[in-house]
């Protein structure tokens, strides 16, 4: 099947097997290798990104289901002036990250946890960034990043 997909604003056409994943189109083809591939089956949340602004796991995500669609990866959020998005900054800042490797789809996860108005306090934070394993527990940095983003804590010149 042939698609057209905007990736992190760029416009591409794709001849897709009705099979492939998003992640997998993501990671392959279009080499853009910051979405990890944790376990392959939507437990772990590492391959989170947005779709039409909405959070999805790519790996259960069939990648002709993003055909006239637009795709955010990690790689495609910055600040202003393309330096650290406040959520990264913020990660940083609180040392939410050990290993790194879920940390790509933790910060698509937290990014959009405060797009959807759900950081209002600790509990929702945790509760809707549950899907988003951390094996290292970096839980408690990864909470006040969002936490400090949601209060407006971060600003994206200071990133």
């Amino acid at each position: 099947m042939r698609a057209k997909i905007v990736v992190n604003g760029v416009g591409t056409e794709l001849e897709l097997d009705a099979r492939e994943s998003l992640l997998d189109v993501l990671r392959e083809r279009l080499e853009l290798t910051g979405t990890k591939k944790g376990c392959d089956h939507g437990q772990c949340g590492a391959c989170t990104v947005h779709l039409d602004g909405r959070r999805v796991l790519a790996c259960l995500t069939m990648a002709v289901q993003a055909d006239g669609r637009e795709v955010t990866t990690i790689e495609g959020v910055s600040g202003d002036g393309g330096g650290l998005h406040p959520m990264q900054r913020a990660f940083v800042d609180h040392d939410a990250l050990q290993c790194g490797y879920c940390t790509p789809g933790q910060i698509m996860a937290a990014i959009a946890c405060v797009a959807e108005g759900h950081a209002g306090d600790d509990d929702q934070i945790r509760e809707y960034m549950s899907g988003n394993l951390c094996r290292c527990g970096a839980y408690p940095g990864i909470v006040a990043a969002v936490r400090e983003v949601a209060r407006g804590g971060v600003r994206p010149e200071e990133a």
